[in-house]
């Protein structure tokens, strides 16, 4: 008997400190909220999915990021709802895709106010006017918080490449030879700070290679394929054989108007030129076999790993800068053959 319960108290005493260790081991789990302000974006499913990946890669015996990431739907009730869920669930840091940058003081207040770490990503809020138009200038909910930074890429660099692309061919643009570059362009959102700035630096660029150009038309795509498809179909059906170039603000719409281009029986690289921005695979296949003119690389991954490297750096407690820049890279069909 006594035998038995020597063996029983030993078990009990082997139990208890194999618990001990368990709860004893020293695991932080950081709750990390991540709003994108939507799926149904090509670049964004890329970006959002990268950050996701990344944060795992980061994950060690003791530390551990749990991750709850929602879609916005491109509605900025939705979006608000959801920073306030976050704010509600006491998240340790987070991740902001802002559905609208204009409305950016709304929720960067509400979520310093929660005293809430924040990364703001790919859209870059800036100040605005008291009639509400954008300034080109940082917005004062960014700079000088501690705890506030932006991470992305500066879009006037992505519209310029375009530019330069269509500069750099021999017939500088002019596919009909009637001397002048004729385009439209295909806008994302118009209130998107990289939607204004593709818009604009595309044909500065042009401008500053002496170039005439004309635009035949500008139209809001809202960075949607089928909205590219339609509108560049409109616009060939309109100019016929005057429409040089289709400039596009996203790959996303500018696959829309190679589809478009195509049924129509015009042929990029011959009688049309179609430029894009994001650097998608199949954009980037379409510049190696030369059914786009060019598309400017938005590097999501270094984008993606600089938002969580910073994210991290805020749960660690360590001092950030507010502005990280990731530069844009200009893909011809000679940077595709060069980088298979």
């Amino acid at each position: 008997m006594r035998k038995i319960l020597a063996i029983l108290l030993v078990l009990v005493m082997a139990f208890s400190l194999a618990a001990c260790g368990a709860s004893g081991s020293d695991v932080t789990t950081y709750k990390v909220g991540v709003a994108i302000y939507q799926y149904n974006d090509n670049f964004m499913t890329l970006y959002r999915e990268e950050i996701e990946a990344y944060f795992k890669t980061l994950e060690t015996d003791t530390v551990k990021y749990d991750i709850t990431m929602v879609d916005g739907g491109n509605d900025m009730n939705t979006q608000s709802g959801q920073i306030d869920n976050f704010i509600t669930q006491k998240m340790d840091v987070i991740i902001l895709n802002l559905v609208q940058t204009s409305s950016a003081d709304v929720l960067i207040d509400k979520i310093v106010a929660a005293d809430i770490p924040l990364v703001l990503i790919n859209r870059e809020p800036l100040a605005y006017d008291a009639d509400g138009n954008t300034l080109d200038e940082a917005y004062e909910g960014i700079l000088n918080n501690a705890k506030v930074c932006y991470v992305g890429a500066d879009a006037r660099q992505s519209g310029t490449y375009q530019g330069e692309i269509v500069a750099a061919l021999e017939n500088k643009g002019d596919m009909n030879g009637d001397g002048v570059v004729k385009y439209i362009m295909v806008q994302g959102d118009p209130e998107n700070i990289d939607a204004q700035y593709r818009t604009e630096f595309s044909v500065k660029a042009l401008d500053d290679a002496g170039i005439n150009s004309e635009c035949l038309l500008t139209q809001v795509g809202n960075w949607d394929q089928g909205k590219g498809q339609e509108i560049t179909a409109s616009a060939l059906t309109q100019f016929g054989a005057d429409l040089d170039l289709v400039f596009c603000n996203n790959d996303a719409m500018a696959l829309g108007a190679a589809a478009a281009i195509e049924q129509a029986g015009r042929v990029v690289g011959e009688d049309i030129l179609l430029l894009g921005v994001d650097a998608l695979d199949e954009a980037v296949k379409r510049v190696g076999e030369g059914t786009m003119t060019g598309t400017v690389l938005n590097d999501h991954i270094g984008q993606s790993h600089k938002a969580v490297d910073v994210a991290v750096q805020l749960l660690k407690g360590e001092a950030i800068e507010n502005y990280y820049w990731v530069d844009y890279v200009k893909v011809d069909k000679a940077y595709v053959e060069a980088n298979g």
